[in-house]
């Protein structure tokens, strides 16, 4: 017996009207990207291994998919290293290409290969799936879009201004109100490990910290504890936990907190002034937020780091991110190029969207009207018709098969097309079209500029 076919967990199928749902968010964020002056690049769907690894922590390298060598691979694989049963060793000999897990190591890969094309400062969208061998779940995926915008050459902090203002853009024009935008700066992350004594455990203590709203304060000071985390230490973040306020309130505590850190004091200054210009130019929908809490696990922020949160009465993780990395490039050599960018995410962006019913209805439209066959003399004056209607920018089409009319009307209702087209020998010796309202019932004898006319309201 034939297997059930089915695809890999973690991925999926997408219907037509699911297709052209996503596509509709797609085209509003190509366009709003266009509009902020970003350019469209694009690059392949795996890398070299070394280009990806180490480049996400010690949690992002391990939901790298690894591509198997062609070949016979296990051949580079001896006795005495296959007998030591070490994964990472062996993986190094039978796999030299990996799935990217983003877009933001092959953009600052893309950057240096290709500078000498390069104007500087280089804003960039890219807009591409991406692979996680992570544990799905509601919102969470293995395969999945994400949807980047970066610029590269320029340490500016307008940049994250006009980035605050994007998120708030792009969301208001899919008219998802009530997002609130999160911001934190690494600095201000490091000014904190170094007020408490935990310089030397900045990245165990920022991972866990990133993990606060997944498994609460509890949870966030027993990992740290286990990262070796001194109770002094934990004592000293408690404050951390309790940030309230209005976003002046929590720089003023920030300030207070941080007074002996240079570094942490130079992330309050950077938060400032984001925070004060944003209020200054005010968003559309969206709101800006200080949390002091927001780490971002991922190695490579140095400064400012977002996350976007989807309305309170929506159970979804966040729906975008990003932050500024000062030297990204120069892990292929090309330092001191300082780059800040952010991440739609695509898939929990249409899951909020169909959960709060906000995809228009035109999105998901298909033909407007189907042409009854009634045979090849009759199926000639109905495509002559339909080559007009498709020029006039009207969706139609013909059934490709001379059939029973009650298949071809039943299709037409299983499709949701709310138009039916009758061209037999009468309606061609008039010159006239019978148009019928598939949801009425309504039947009018119509010429085809009256047609071309009722279709296109």
């Amino acid at each position: 017996m034939s297997k059930k076919p089915s695809i890999p967990k973690g991925t999926r199928d997408f219907n037509p009207e699911e297709v052209t749902r996503r596509n509709y968010i797609f085209n509003v964020i190509k366009e709003t990207f266009a509009l902020y002056g970003f350019q469209p690049i694009e690059t392949p769907s795996f890398e070299n291994s070394e280009t990806l690894m180490g480049k996400y922590g010690e949690e992002g390298d391990r939901l790298i998919f690894k591509i198997l060598n062609s070949g016979d691979f296990l051949s580079k694989v001896d006795d005495k290293l296959y007998s030591e049963k070490d994964s990472n060793k062996i993986t190094t000999k039978i796999s030299e290409k990996a799935l990217r897990y983003d877009l933001t190591v092959p953009f600052a890969r893309y950057v240096v290969q290709h500078q000498n094309q390069i104007t500087f400062p280089f804003k960039r969208y890219q807009i591409q799936p991406v692979w996680r061998a992570d544990r799905p779940q509601k919102g969470r995926f293995r395969e999945f879009f994400q949807c980047d915008a970066d610029v590269v050459g320029s340490t500016s902090l307008w940049q994250e201004v006009e980035f605050v203002q994007l998120y708030d853009a792009v969301f208001t024009k899919l008219g998802l109100k009530d997002v609130t935008i999160k911001i934190n700066n690494r600095k201000i992350l490091s000014g904190i490990a170094e007020t408490i004594g935990a310089e030397d455990k900045l990245i165990d203590f920022t991972v866990a910290l990133d993990k606060l709203d997944k498994i609460g304060e509890d949870g966030v000071k027993k990992e740290m504890r286990e990262k070796s985390i001194s109770e002094d230490a934990l004592q000293k973040l408690q404050p951390l936990f309790s940030f309230k306020g209005s976003n002046d309130e929590k720089l003023n505590a920030l300030s207070e907190m941080l007074k002996t850190s240079e570094l942490g004091m130079k992330g309050v200054e950077e938060l400032e002034f984001i925070a004060k210009t944003i209020e200054k130019l005010g968003l559309q929908t969206a709101s800006l937020q200080i949390d002091v809490t927001l780490a971002r696990g991922l190695n490579y922020y140095t400064g400012a780091i977002f996350e976007v949160s989807a309305p309170a009465e929506v159970n979804m993780g966040s729906i975008g991110g990003g932050g500024r990395y000062d030297d990204l490039t120069g892990i292929f050599g090309m330092p001191n190029i300082s780059g800040v960018g952010i991440s739609f995410g695509l898939d929990r962006i249409y899951l909020v969207l169909e959960e709060l019913n906000l995809f228009p209805k035109t999105v998901s439209e298909n033909s407007k009207a189907l042409f009854i066959n009634f045979g090849n003399k009759e199926a000639l004056y109905a495509m002559e018709a339909i080559t007009n209607l498709r020029n006039a920018g009207i969706k139609a089409e013909l059934y490709p098969d001379d059939t029973k009319m009650g298949k071809q009307m039943g299709y037409a209702d299983k499709r949701n097309i709310p138009f039916t087209v009758l061209a037999g020998e009468k309606e061609m010796e008039a010159q006239q079209y019978t148009l019928k309202d598939m949801k009425s019932g309504a039947q009018s004898s119509v010429s085809y500029s009256e047609l071309e006319k009722m279709l296109a309201q």
